[in-house]
């Protein structure tokens, strides 16, 4: 009851919320639906419990807000339904449509109790977003741009955008790493979170890193497997949307789910359900470059055998038709040969007959001229002996004063005679002093004369001036 004092009715904060509660009670006796963008989720993994943050926008600023409670079996329930219409939970930052109740405690003060929330509606928001970012990108022409981006012939240097642990991950390597043709790939993780809201940042992080080694990479791959369709709305993002759409290298995705694309999806140079179906993607661009090779190589193969063997058998042929025309040849002149050589054997006998006379007739003649060629051999023999004998002693007698020359010039330079002439040698450490770089005051010197020698001391040295 509330007290009077100098006039005045005064509550307790208590009978005034109580008072509100009641009021609040008997007006809003129902449930019902309220649309709003639940901006902060809250839930608490030790008591199950969610206070979600509920706000209006109107052109980004907040017009509304309210605090609200989904209490554990509802929030099981409620997140259930999401996974299985939306392939999404629930989490921060959509737009929901929620059956509640007006609540008001004496403590905690007024919220709203969330009883339902219905998924299909959250769906089309998130529908809306998509078919909105596709139209942005469309008219920016950027919706195409990463698909006009030209592939590698033999695309082997992959930046893998994955998580390390993941399964679809793994699944990949182990195709492209055991493929039964033996084509070699190089490949490089770039970590990042695949699915749900920090996948936006985590991927376009790693685009970035990429971007600064891009000469080092053919393409991208984002690969994430064994999710299912589950925290799949990140890739309608327009941000993450536009960074793969302006990346100047081919961006392939093997995200692996079975329901509609997403926008990245869409504008990635190639898009396929699984990591395994991408990995087979990229080994049929090398059969696509092997096949024709090997064809080629086959033809050539087939050609070069087929071009030989006609060739042996031309020349087998050639042979044959050789060997029978020689034949025919001989067997047409045999008879001809024969009749010749009779002719030939007449001709010899009379040849060889009249062969005799003459050779006797050389031999007496020739008898005659010996003795006269005999006596001139002799007489010419004489002359170029002695004309040899003359040239030889002129020859001695020159090397002869040459020598002498030379003997002359050796005894005079002989150290004695240069010595008896007044000259001496200046050693150091037993040889001939040339010049005085090498000389410093204090040395020991010694100078050889014809009559001996002297030991100097070093005390001064006069370099001569140019």
């Amino acid at each position: 009851m509330p007290e009077t004092s100098q006039n005045k009715q005064i509550f307790s904060l208590l009978e005034v919320t109580r008072s509100i509660q009641k009021t609040l009670a008997k007006r809003y006796t129902s449930a019902f639906w309220v649309k709003a963008e639940m901006i902060k989720l809250n839930h608490y993994s030790h008591s199950g419990h969610c206070y979600p943050d509920l706000v209006e926008k109107q052109q980004g600023k907040i017009i509304a807000q309210i605090r609200s409670n989904l209490w554990k079996r509802n929030y099981q329930r409620v997140n259930d339904n999401f996974l299985q219409v939306l392939k999404e939970p629930l989490k921060d930052g959509i737009k929901i449509l929620f059956l509640a109740k007006i609540s008001f405690d004496p403590v905690y003060g007024m919220s709203l109790h969330i009883l339902d929330i219905d998924p299909s509606f959250t769906l089309g928001d998130l529908e809306k977003e998509k078919q909105e970012t596709i139209v942005r990108l469309q008219s920016e022409g950027l919706f195409n741009k990463n698909r006009s981006t030209k592939l590698a012939l033999l695309p082997k240097r992959i930046a893998i955008i994955s998580v390390e642990t993941s399964k679809g991950y793994a699944d990949f390597l182990k195709v492209m790493d055991n493929n039964p043709w033996g084509y070699k790939f190089f490949n490089l993780l770039f970590p990042s979170i695949l699915q749900g809201e920090k996948a936006i940042d985590g991927i376009t992080f790693q685009l970035g890193r990429i971007k600064k080694v891009l000469a080092h990479f053919d393409l991208v791959a984002i690969i994430r497997g064994g999710g299912g369709d589950v925290g799949l709305s990140c890739y309608n993002d327009y941000e993450l949307s536009k960074a793969i759409a302006n990346f100047p290298l081919p961006v392939i995705t093997g995200i692996g789910h079975a329901t509609n694309e997403t926008v990245v999806e869409m504008i990635g140079f190639e898009n396929a359900i699984t990591p395994t179906k991408l990995a087979e993607f990229l080994i049929q661009q090398f059969h696509n470059f092997a096949e024709p090779v090997r064809e080629g190589e086959r033809i050539i193969t087939d050609f070069a055998l087929k071009f030989i063997s006609t060739e042996k058998q031309n020349l087998r042929s050639e042979v044959k038709m050789f060997r029978s025309a020689c034949k025919n040849i001989l067997n047409a002149n045999k008879r001809h040969i024969i009749t010749r050589g009779r002719s030939l054997y007449q001709g010899s006998a009379f040849v060889f007959r009249n062969q005799r006379k003459i050779l006797d007739h050389v031999k007496t003649q020739t008898g005659r001229q010996a003795v006269f060629l005999l006596n001139d051999q002799r007489k010419f023999t004489g002359r170029v002996q002695l004309n040899l004998t003359e040239k030889l002693m002129a020859k001695i007698n020159s090397e002869k004063n040459s020598l002498d020359s030379l003997e002359k010039n050796v005894r005079i330079m002989d150290p004695k005679n240069v010595l008896k002439r007044g000259y001496s040698i200046t050693l150091k450490n037993g040889k001939a002093l040339t010049s005085l770089e090498s000389m410093e005051e204090g040395d020991q010197i010694e100078t050889v004369l014809m009559a001996g020698k002297l030991i100097s001391i070093v005390k001064s040295i006069k370099p001569k001036h140019k």
